[in-house]
């Protein structure tokens, strides 16, 4: 029987693998570098009890976080990146607790510092700016962590959370290793007896498939393998969201949602209004739905089918040289200087490229900006890895930009605008894509593509997001998140979002149990609102040209330098509003109107 086979770590060609030699040329560096950070703890006690005597220690103890951060970044990066490369490889998991263990001595020994600049008075802080006008560069810092004041605890406390930082990590890292090393799934055979090797990742992939059948039997085994689990899975997933509990009660706030999202400084309205508003706007996405259901010509839509084409004989593939000159092209509008570092991401080996053996799924970039960012894919040679390509060097950009133009206190931008680099280079792709398309089946092509992307992004994540808030309130009244539970609310949320013409198949009510990001903290609802950001950002930037690009790439390097809400009315959008939202589900459904008129 023939198959498909996904190579060993090993024989993966070095061009198509990430340098990481420029983080630490060898091991023995990363080694010493660890050894070094050693006496960072007792260096940072030496403030204790001193930080607000006066702006001179202040600044002091504010220099040495920055220098604490340039040595603990590469050591992350490292770590993280050679466990992804094989999640079985225990020695690079061995770095990764290494990195992790020094990061909570470190973070422990700095737990009196937030209530000791929380204690200094107002007057006093206004005259040490006076005093020492070099502290002016952390202003947003301090003013940071003094607006937090009802949510600080004594050093004492401070230090006890500090010290669990590592438990709180433990359900992420558990389930990671569990679903991307642990899990085998059988192989996938196809009408003429070739076996597909199927990965946790790779579902998707498997599910373009134009034979309903073989879509059928992956599906089939892939969910059945994780119902096996499901028992495992529910009580991690319960363990992470009783951390968040303890987190948020321990902080007094009200709760696991208003804890996460006071650390980005994102208003709660701005979930619900999510919610709200694409519960307004189901209508669009039974009207695709539909379209998909009668393009297929199918009496029943499963959920099997959401992924195959339903545009035939259209489909290319998009090898990866092919992928990159095109993102070059399409991302032309942004400038020669943005493409150059485009360019220097692609020839220099900032990407790790193809799938292989134990390689962690997904795709990511490391949000780390120095000496350059790094890029994970699992590039299958297709445009959905084309687009891909462009959302992760869009997140990978946006670091440089940050790193290059902000002092180090400033230089990490919050998750809430994360995703909105990213999801604006998609939007550009795909606006010069059917922009230099004519033919009338392409264009449908590309429509149906982009529909599928905005589903993915803004209903699927806010479904995704819906669920995550139901699991926290869950918690937070002492319920159990039993693999029953977890099941029935996912199905029904499952019905609601794809409406009356989608058969939700039985086991989709397990599909909770694959989506990493709800071993997050509240995360997945920033890709919808980063993408209805996106989406008023490339039309700006298509519309006014150079002035709306000034703009994009002063917000692109403005890292953490405002809140959130502030640094995208820096690009011409405001998210404390529901319009950006409603404007992009008002595009979603002219989309589908048209590809339904080109369909006809």
């Amino acid at each position: 029987m023939a198959e498909k086979r996904i190579p060993k770590r090993s024989e993966v060609p070095a061009e198509y693998t990430w340098k990481l030699e420029d983080l630490f040329e060898t091991e023995e560096q990363w080694l010493e570098r660890f050894e070094k950070l050693k006496d960072v703890p007792s260096r940072i006690t030496e403030f204790q009890g001193r930080i607000g005597e006066s702006a001179e220690v202040l600044f002091s103890y504010l220099k040495l976080q920055d220098e604490v951060s340039l040595l603990l970044e590469p050591l992350f990066t490292y770590a993280f990146c050679k466990k992804d490369e094989d999640t079985a490889n225990n020695h690079y998991q061995d770095l990764v607790g290494k990195a992790m263990g020094t990061y909570v001595a470190i973070d422990s020994a700095r737990s009196f510092a937030v209530p000791e600049i929380m204690a200094i008075d107002d007057a006093a802080i206004d005259k040490y700016f006076e005093e020492k006008p070099e502290l002016k560069e952390y202003r947003r810092v301090i003013d940071d962590i003094r607006r937090r004041k009802a949510h600080v605890l004594s050093p004492e406390a401070e230090r006890v959370l500090a010290l669990s930082g590592e438990l709180a990590a433990v359900p992420e890292s558990v389930g990671s290793v569990l679903r991307s090393a642990e899990m085998k799934f059988p192989d996938v055979i196809d009408a003429e007896g070739i076996a597909h090797q199927m990965t946790e990742d790779n579902l998707p992939f498997l599910l373009e498939n134009s034979d309903v059948n073989f879509r059928k039997q992956a599906f089939d085994l892939y969910y059945e393998k994780f119902s096996e689990l499901k028992n495992t899975l529910a009580a991690i997933l319960d363990g992470q969201f009783k951390g968040l509990v303890f987190n948020a009660r321990a902080r007094n706030y009200s709760s696991t949602l208003e804890a996460s999202l006071d650390d980005n400084e994102v208003p709660t309205e701005v979930y619900h209004n999510l919610i709200s508003a694409v519960h307004d706007n189901l209508d669009k996405m039974y009207h695709y739905v539909r379209l998909r259901k009668k393009m297929m010509g199918l009496e029943e839509l499963h959920m099997y089918d959401v992924y195959a084409p339903i545009v035939k004989d259209v489909a290319v593939e998009v090898p990866f040289d092919k992928a990159k000159d095109t993102v070059l092209k399409a991302l032309a509008v942004l400038g020669e200087d943005y493409t150059d570092l485009l360019k220097e991401g692609f020839e220099n080996r900032w990407i790790d490229v193809y799938p292989n053996e134990g390689k962690t799924g997904g795709a990511y970039s490391t949000g780390s900006g120095r000496p350059h960012p790094y890029v994970l894919l699992n590039q299958k040679d297709n445009l959905d890895s084309m687009f891909t390509l462009a959302h992760e060097m869009g997140h990978a950009l946006h670091s440089y930009h940050s790193t290059k133009n902000q002092p180090v206190c400033t230089s990490d931008y919050v998750i809430f605008v994360a995703e909105v680099a990213s999801t604006c280079n998609e939007i550009l792709l795909m606006k010069y894509l059917l922009k230099n398309t004519e033919d009338k089946k392409q264009r449908a092509y590309l429509i149906n593509h982009f529909l599928d992307s905005f589903k993915g992004t803004v209903y699927r994540q806010t479904m995704f997001a819906e669920f995550e808030l139901m699991l926290g309130q869950m918690a937070e009244n002492g319920e159990a998140l039993t693999a029953d539970a977890l099941n029935e609310k996912y199905y029904e949320l499952n019905k609601l979002y794809f409406g009356p013409d989608m058969i939700s198949d039985d086991w989709i009510a397990y599909e909770w149990a694959r989506i990493p990001h709800f071993f997050y903290n509240y995360y997945v609802f920033q890709y919808a609102t980063g993408f209805s950001a996106a989406v008023a950002i490339a039309n700006r930037i298509l519309e006014e040209g150079e002035t709306a690009v000034k703009d994009y790439k002063r917000f692109l390097s403005s890292g953490s330098s405002m809140d959130p809400i502030s640094l995208l009315k820096l690009a011409g959008v405001d998210m404390s509003t529901p319009d950006p939202i409603n404007s992009a589900l008002s595009l979603f459904g002219e989309l589908v109107d048209e590809l339904e008129n080109l369909a006809e």
